[in-house]
């Protein structure tokens, strides 16, 4: 992440996620900023020509649920395992991307 926007989604990300239990950061091999718990990702976090993207695991049903709504779309290459995505042309919801990326830890 190098755009003031993207450091600010970072850092916004690693506030929910620093009281959680042995969560771990580290930049992947494609650059994306990734969150995991015990080897296992929860969060990713990449930049594209300046523009910050998240995405965070949940259930089908979740993710059903949330591509209803306007902000969220299906994470490219791995929504099928259900993988969700902000809408990059949306403002995120904090409050409910810190409840949504804390159900992801679980």
């Amino acid at each position: 992440m190098k755009s003031k926007q993207g450091l600010d989604m970072l850092e916004r990300v690693r506030g929910i996620c620093r009281p959680l239990p042995e969560v771990e950061e580290i930049v992947d091999g494609f650059g994306h900023n990734v969150m995991k718990v015990r080897g296992k990702t929860f969060v990713m976090m990449g930049e594209n020509e300046g523009v910050p993207s998240l995405s965070f695991k949940s259930t089908k049903e979740e993710q059903f649920l949330l591509l209803q709504q306007e902000g969220y779309v299906k994470t490219p290459y791995i929504g099928h395992h259900g993988w969700v995505s902000v809408d990059k042309s949306s403002v995120p919801n904090w409050d409910e991307l810190a409840v949504l990326i804390k159900e992801a830890y679980l």
